[in-house]
C-alpha cells in the first residue's frame, strides 16, 4: 500500500525556518505521518525538533534551539576565538530572537570587533551584552566576601542583568567582619536566591546558607594568601559545608553561578503557571 502523502504546514514551515533550521521536509513529513499512525507520541516528536535547528558557519555551529532545550541561549566565550569569529558567530545569534546574547571573557580587540560588526551592544568589563530581556520580578541577593572577589561578582551581575535579574548586591561582607552579613540577614532571608562570592577559606558561603532557606550558590574565587591554592581551599570549603544543600560552581566562575540561578528561576516560573493554569481550570 503506497503510503498517503501528508503536507507539511506552512506555519510549522515557517516556525522551523524562523528557528534557523533549513527545513526537510522529508523528515519532517515522515515524521507527522508517524505520530498520525501511531509510530511516535506527540511527545517524542517535539523531542526530536528540539534537537535539529543549528547554523554551520564553518568553524561553529552555531546552537538556535538551546534556549528551548535550556532556558537560556547560547553565549559566546571569548578565549581562543579570533575577533573575527566573535563577531560571526554573535551576529549569528541576533539574526535569532532567542533572547539576550553575550560574549564573555573578551580581549579588547574581540570586543572592538564584535561591536563593530554588531552595534547597540554594551560592554561591562569582560562581558559584552545585546538585547537584555525584559526586568524580572525575582529577588536575587549577590554577595562578594571582599573587594578582591568583586570581578567574578561582576561577571555574575552582568550575566544575571542581561536575563532580566537585577540582584541585590552585599559587597565585602566577609566573615573576617561577622557582623557586616549579619547586617543584612533580611535581606538574605528574603531573598528568592543567594549567590556567595568568596576566596580565602570560602567560609561566608556556609554563614549565609544557615540563614536562608533560598537556594545558595556558592562560587568560589582565586583571591587569598598563603594556601589559599588559586582558590581550591575555598572551593574544597564550600563542597564541605555544614549548611545542607549549598550548590558549588568552579573557581572564579560567576557565569556558571548566574546559569544555575537562571535555571532555578525559570523551574519554579514554570511550575507557578501550571499551578495558575489548574487553578483556572477549576474555577471554571
Amino acid at each position: 500500500m503506497a503510503p498517503v502523502l501528508v503536507e507539511v504546514p506552512s506555519k510549522l514551515k515557517g516556525l522551523l525556518e524562523k528557528w534557523g533550521f533549513e527545513v526537510n521536509e522529508d523528515f519532517v513529513r515522515q515524521l507527522m505521518v508517524d505520530v498520525r499512525d501511531g509510530a511516535v507520541s506527540a511527545d517524542d516528536a517535539v523531542g526530536r525538533l528540539r534537537r535539529l535547528p543549528f547554523a554551520d558557519l564553518g568553524f561553529a555551529r552555531v546552537d538556535h534551539h538551546r534556549s528551548l532545550r535550556q532556558g537560556l541561549a547560547e553565549v559566546v566565550y571569548g578565549p581562543g576565538k579570533t575577533p573575527e569569529q566573535c563577531a560571526s558567530i554573535v551576529g549569528e545569534l541576533l539574526g535569532q530572537p532567542t533572547g539576550p546574547v553575550l560574549l564573555t571573557r573578551v580581549s579588547p580587540e574581540q570586543a572592538a570587533a564584535a561591536l563593530a560588526a554588531n552595534p547597540r551592544g554594551e560592554r561591562f568589563a569582560g562581558t559584552v551584552v545585546w538585547r537584555s530581556s525584559p526586568p524580572r520580578a525575582e529577588r536575587v541577593v549577590l554577595a562578594a566576601a571582599g573587594t578582591s572577589d568583586l570581578p567574578v561578582a561582576d561577571e555574575c551581575s552582568v550575566v544575571l542583568g542581561a536575563h532580566g535579574v537585577s540582584p541585590q548586591r552585599l559587597n565585602d561582607v566577609g566573615v573576617a567582619g561577622l557582623h557586616r552579613i549579619l547586617s543584612e540577614a533580611d535581606a538574605v532571608a528574603s531573598a528568592d536566591a543567594v549567590i556567595v562570592v568568596a576566596g580565602m577559606e570560602g567560609a561566608l558561603a556556609s554563614v549565609v546558607g544557615g540563614l536562608t532557606a533560598a537556594p545558595v550558590v556558592a562560587v568560589p574565587t582565586s583571591a587569598g594568601y598563603g594556601s589559599s591554592l588559586e582558590g581550591v581551599t575555598a572551593l574544597l570549603s564550600m563542597l564541605s559545608s555544614c549548611a545542607a544543600g549549598v550548590t558549588v560552581v568552579g573557581v572564579d566562575n560567576g557565569f556558571g553561578a548566574a546559569c544555575a540561578v537562571l535555571r532555578l528561576l525559570n523551574t519554579r516560573d514554570r511550575a507557578e503557571a501550571v499551578v495558575e493554569a489548574v487553578v483556572e481550570a477549576a474555577d471554571g
